[in-house]
């Protein structure tokens, strides 16, 4: 089983996921368990690609956080669970663009912005470890 740093795989699923879904990719070799970063708007990373990196089985894409259900669906379930007399309006949000400014402006008017912050920490955590299980990845602390 190859490892993988805990802060690396944090740090690439952030990259993958802060931006719209395929436009930035991360994979981990499933031979060193080292992480290559790749762009569609940026050439800008120092490190030297596989030629195979996108083809071959030896390298896992790290997914995109819609893909482990922490996008929308997170945030609906976060409205049930604390603001169940806002859950159709935050809804209603994710049907526009914009839908997490005003999902935050709604957190913050009700206070609970933190428990937010917190939850969706404790769903991301959870997902990776499950994902990183699934994938034959052991995940090291750093």
């Amino acid at each position: 089983m190859v490892t993988v740093r805990h802060d690396d795989l944090s740090l690439a699923f952030d990259f993958v996921s802060y931006a719209a879904p395929t436009e930035h990719s991360a994979y981990v070799s499933l031979d060193t368990g080292k992480i290559y970063w790749t762009s569609d708007s940026s050439d800008a990373f120092d490190e030297e690609i596989p030629d195979d990196l996108e083809t071959s089985d030896r390298y896992l894409a790290i997914p995109h956080k819609n893909e482990l259900d922490l996008g929308r669906r997170l945030a609906l379930r976060f409205a049930a669970q604390e603001l169940p007399a806002c859950y159709d309006q935050v809804e209603g949000f994710f049907r526009r663009q914009g839908a997490y400014a005003r999902f935050k402006d709604l957190l913050e008017r009700e206070g609970v912005l933190e428990g937010w912050y917190s939850f969706e920490a404790d769903a991301v955590e959870s997902a990776l470890r499950q994902w990183c299980a699934e994938n034959g990845l052991e995940l090291v602390e750093t």
